[in-house]
C-alpha cells in the first residue's frame, strides 16, 4: 500500500486473535495498513451470520483506519440476480458501513483469471480433463484412500492450451470437460486432489451476459481476486480452513505480486432459526414466510423489518466475539441485546391489542394529562394522554374471579389508569354467551397526579380513550421454529418444526400520537413489548401497521423454567 495511515484501535473493542494478528503485522511493518473485504455471492439475502462477518471485516477496517471492499463472488450465474446484489448493498449500508471505492465483482477479473489459468497450463500445473462428474468422484478417493490420476492428466501442454481455448469458444457441451489444477491425487487434504478450476456452463450472467460459457470455481477465483485487490487479511469462516492450502497453492504458482493470508473464525449458529441459504430459499418458495424480508427470517432485511436496530445488531456481533471455537448462540441473547438498545431509544406509547370496552359512569369533569415519551429522556418530549367516557383496556387486565396476588382490575377493585385517574370497577356486562363485553366503572376525580387518600392502590393498567384511539393492524411475531436446532436431524424435514404461532395478526388500537409515524419508527408499547411500524405496509395518517420486535421480557425462558 502506498500510504501510511495512523493505526488507532478503540479500547471499547474486545480483543480477539484476528486483532492480535493485525496489530502484530502493523507493528512489525509487514503491512503499512490493512485491506479487508466482504465477498458474498449474490444468490440470496444476507442473514445474521453474514452480519457478524460484515461487522468484523468493516469494523476492523474502521478501527485500524484501513479499507474494506465489497466484492460479489458472481461465478455461479444460474443462482444470482440483481435483486440479491442490490439487497446486499442495502444491508451493508443499513448496518452502518460503507465499502471502499466502487462495488467490485469477481466478473471484473474474468479475463485475468483466464490468463492466470493459461499460465498454470503452460507451467504444467493445470490440464483439461474429459472425465464425467461421476468418474471424477470415483477417481477422487476417500478420506482414508488416495485418489488416482485421471487418464487425461498428462496431456501435452499445447493440447491443453488448445482445448481450454476451445472450451472458452463454446465448442464443447456443458459439463463435458473441466480444467483441473495438477497438484497431488494422493494428498491427505482432498481439496488438493486436482481440484476443478473451470467448468463449462452456458448461463446468462447478470453482468457479462453471454460473453462467457466457462466460469471459474470459487476456490480459484477467490484467492486471485483477493490478490488483485491487495487484500492484507482475507477473513472467512472455519469451513474454509481446509481450503487454505489450495488458496496458497494457486497464489504461489501464478505471477502475481501480492499474496494475502487467509484467517478463519467460527461461523455463527443461532438457536431457533436456520442460516442455510438453500433452506431459507425453501421457506420462501414454499410460502412458509412472506418473503426473504419476512420479520421471522434471520435475514438482515427481515430483522430490519421486524424493528431490530443496526446498533443492536452491531452490539450483538461485538458481544458474541470472534474465535475458532464453536459459536452457537441462543436467540435469547440476541433478543436481550435488542431489548437493551430499544430500552434507550424507543419512545413509550400506549396500545391495546385485546380490547375490552370500559364506560366511565361519572366521567363529567375528567381531564387529560401530559406524559413523557420516555421517563429517562425528557428531550423526547411529551404528549397528551386524553380520557373520554368510553375507554379500551386490555381484556387480560380484568378478572371476574382473580387469582391470588392479582393486582389488576376486578369487580369492586381499584387500579390506577396509567398517567390518569384511579378507577373502580362497579359492574361487568355480559353477552348471551356469558362473555364479558363491557365494564362500567367510576373514577376518583381527586386522584389525577396524586394518590388517593386513606387507601393504597397497587395495580396500574394502561388504557386508551376510545374517542381518540387509532385502529391499527398489529402483527405479533414469535420465533420461527419450536426447537433450538430445527435442521440438526438430516433425516427429518426441518419444516416439521415450524412454529404455528410464529405470527398472530390482531386488530388493535394505538394512541393518536403515532398517527404520523414514518415507516421503521420504533416504540415501546407500554406493558406489551417493542414494536416497529412496518417498512412497506404502514402508511402515516393512513393504514397503521406495527410489527412486534421483541417482548418486554424473555417469555421463552419463563416457559422453559415452568415446563
Amino acid at each position: 500500500m502506498s500510504s501510511t495511515p495512523q493505526h488507532v484501535v478503540s479500547s471499547a473493542h474486545i480483543s480477539n486473535f484476528i486483532r492480535s494478528i493485525i496489530e502484530a503485522d502493523l507493528a512489525n511493518g509487514k503491512h503499512n495498513g490493512i485491506v479487508t473485504r466482504f465477498p458474498p455471492e449474490p444468490n440470496g439475502y444476507l442473514h445474521i451470520g453474514h452480519a457478524k462477518s460484515i461487522c468484523l471485516n468493516f469494523g476492523l477496517a474502521q478501527d485500524y483506519r484501513g479499507k474494506c471492499n465489497l466484492r460479489f463472488d458472481d461465478t455461479n450465474p444460474e443462482k444470482e440476480s440483481e435483486e440479491y446484489a442490490q439487497s446486499i448493498q442495502d444491508d451493508v449500508r443499513w448496518l452502518g458501513f460503507q465499502w471502499a471505492g466502487e462495488v467490485r465483482w469477481a466478473s471484473d477479473y474474468f479475463e485475468q483469471l483466464y490468463q492466470f489459468a493459461v499460465e498454470l497450463i503452460n507451467k504444467g500445473l493445470a490440464y483439461v480433463d474429459d472425465l464425467t462428474p461421476e468418474q471424477m468422484r470415483e477417481y477422487r478417493g476417500t478420506l482414508t484412500q488416495a485418489g488416482k490420476n485421471s487418464p487425461y492428466r498428462d496431456r501435452p501442454t499445447a493440447e491443453n492450451i488448445d482445448l481450454f481455448a476451445r472450451m472458452r469458444a463454446g465448442e464443447f457441451a456443458d459439463g463435458s470437460r473441466v480444467l483441473r489444477a495438477k497438484i497431488d491425487m494422493a494428498a491427505p487434504n482432498i481439496n488438493l486432489r486436482d481440484p476443478a478450476i473451470y467448468r463449462i456452463r452456458r448461463a446468462h450472467h447478470i453482468r457479462t451476459g453471454d460473453k462467457w460459457c466457462i466460469y471459474p470455481m470459487y476456490d480459484y477465483t477467490h484467492c486471485i481476486s483477493d490478490a488483485l485487490e491487495e487484500i492484507t487479511h482475507s477473513i472467512c469462516t472455519l469451513e474454509f480452513e481446509d481450503h487454505r492450502p489450495l488458496y496458497d497453492w494457486v497464489l504461489d504458482n501464478i505471477t502475481i505480486p501480492c499474496h494475502p493470508r487467509q484467517y478463519e473464525f467460527s461461523r455463527l449458529e443461532l438457536h431457533y432459526t436456520i442460516t442455510s441459504k438453500r433452506k431459507l430459499l425453501q421457506l420462501v418458495n414454499e410460502k412458509h414466510v412472506s418473503g426473504w424480508d419476512d420479520p421471522r427470517m434471520p435475514t438482515i432485511s427481515g430483522m430490519r423489518k421486524r424493528g431490530y436496530t443496526p446498533e443492536g445488531i452491531r452490539e450483538f456481533a461485538k458481544r458474541i466475539g470472534v474465535s475458532k471455537s464453536e459459536n452457537t448462540v441462543d436467540m435469547a441473547i440476541m433478543e436481550g441485546v435488542i431489548r437493551e438498545d430499544l430500552e434507550v431509544r424507543a419512545p413509550r406509547v400506549v396500545a391495546v391489542i385485546n380490547p375490552l370496552k370500559v364506560t366511565i359512569t361519572n366521567f363529567d369533569g375528567a381531564q387529560a394529562r401530559e406524559a413523557d415519551f420516555h421517563p429517562q429522556h425528557p428531550e423526547f418530549g411529551k404528549r397528551l394522554v386524553p380520557i373520554s367516557r368510553e375507554l379500551f383496556i386490555e381484556a387480560d387486565d380484568f378478572a371476574e374471579m382473580p387469582p391470588p396476588g392479582w393486582k389488576r382490575l376486578t369487580l369492586g377493585g381499584e387500579v390506577r389508569l396509567r398517567h390518569s385517574y384511579v378507577m373502580r370497577c362497579d359492574e361487568a356486562m355480559k353477552d348471551a354467551e356469558s362473555k364479558i363485553v363491557e365494564l362500567r366503572c367510576s373514577i376518583d376525580h381527586d386522584t389525577l397526579g396524586k394518590n388517593p387518600e386513606g387507601r393504597k392502590v397497587k395495580g396500574v393498567i394502561h388504557f386508551l380513550s376510545r374517542e381518540h384511539a387509532l385502529s391499527a393492524e398489529i402483527r405479533l411475531y414469535d420465533r420461527l421454529f419450536t426447537v433450538p436446532e430445527p435442521d440438526a436431524d438430516k433425516d427429518v424435514d426441518f419444516c416439521k418444526y415450524l412454529n404455528p404461532a410464529s405470527l398472530t395478526v390482531v386488530q388493535g388500537w394505538v394512541e393518536s400520537s403515532v398517527r404520523d409515524a414514518a415507516p421503521e419508527t420504533r416504540y415501546q408499547f407500554e406493558r406489551l413489548g417493542y414494536f416497529c411500524t412496518d417498512r412497506l405496509d404502514h402508511c402515516p395518517s393512513g393504514a397503521l401497521v406495527f410489527n412486534r420486535t421483541v417482548t418486554l421480557k424473555d417469555s421463552w425462558a419463563k416457559e422453559a423454567g415452568s415446563s
